[in-house]
């Protein structure tokens, strides 16, 4: 919470804490759970794209609506990054040949990851540009024939005019 005397954030409060919701490209809640003054979140996602990271804070002081402040810090990793491997090491007993082995598979992971999410993003660009092409195709047969009826009409409009002018 912010202190608007002295300007400095206070030590989190007790009862103060943030509500997490991520929700995936296709808008389904991937995690949604209650943290406390200070939290760490992770969630495995199998959806390309971006993803919606909504944070809610629990907080019903009145000061906060009468433009108190909070301060959030998110970190954001991705990939094999986001893996803590000394820890996994501590809590699986694994030796360093065993640990850089899982290292090598969770990049391999992601790099099949990433190629998948580039063949899909490929392809979504493929059908926008089939599209595209499609809609220019079709407008230009329609101003094509849109110019010839015009000409059409043009040519019996002057014909008529002509006619009754008696100049032909």
């Amino acid at each position: 919470m912010w202190d608007k005397q002295k300007e400095v954030f206070l030590p989190s409060t007790p009862g103060l804490g943030m509500h997490v919701e991520v929700k995936d490209p296709e808008g389904k809640v991937v995690l949604s759970r209650q943290y406390g003054s200070e939290g760490r979140f992770t969630f495995t996602s199998h959806t390309p794209g971006d993803h919606q990271i909504c944070l809610h804070s629990n907080s019903t002081r009145m000061s906060l609506f009468a433009g108190g402040r909070l301060r959030v810090h998110l970190d954001i990793q991705g990939g094999e990054h986001a893996n803590n491997y000394p820890e996994i090491a501590a809590k699986d007993k694994l030796t360093e040949l065993q640990l850089r082995a899982r290292q090598l598979l969770d990049q391999v992971e992601q790099i099949q990851k990433e190629q998948d999410y580039q063949r899909y993003r490929e392809e979504r660009f493929r059908l926008t540009s089939e599209s595209t092409n499609q809609r220019v195709l079709w407008w230009s047969i329609a101003q094509t024939v849109i110019l010839i009826l015009t000409g059409i009409w043009q040519m019996r409009h002057l014909k008529s005019f002509f006619e009754a002018k008696k100049l032909v």
